[in-house]
């Protein structure tokens, strides 16, 4: 098999993962909102489920690691990539979002 094809089918996995794992974090981030909205709207300490809020945090900063960890193997796969000798953009669009996540519980902040 050519070698474009193959490395096709790589960065074309690459991009649904890197994909997945932002997805992943922006749907941490509106839980995390949601969370703490919900312990305003039932008016409630601060303390109440605070240890929830701390692995949510914890669950976040793994999947920022994830994501970080995704960039470096994007750069790892261009080195190899271009190791290989494919020089050429390969054409791949890359996803927007993962189905159903067009929309977004965020809100501007005023």
């Amino acid at each position: 098999m050519e070698k474009v094809f193959v490395a096709q089918g790589v960065a074309k996995k690459l991009f649904a993962t890197e994909a997945a794992v932002d997805g992943a974090l922006v749907e941490a981030s509106e839980l995390m909102s949601q969370m703490l909205k919900a312990r305003q709207d039932v008016s409630v300490s601060m303390v109440f489920a605070d240890d929830v809020q701390v692995k949510m945090m914890e669950a976040m900063k793994a999947l920022s690691e994830a994501r970080t960890a995704m960039v470096a193997v994007h750069n790892e796969l261009n080195e190899a990539k271009l190791r290989l000798g494919i020089r050429t953009k390969m054409g791949i669009e890359k996803p927007a979002a993962l189905p159903g996540q067009d929309e977004t519980a965020l809100r501007a902040v005023r």
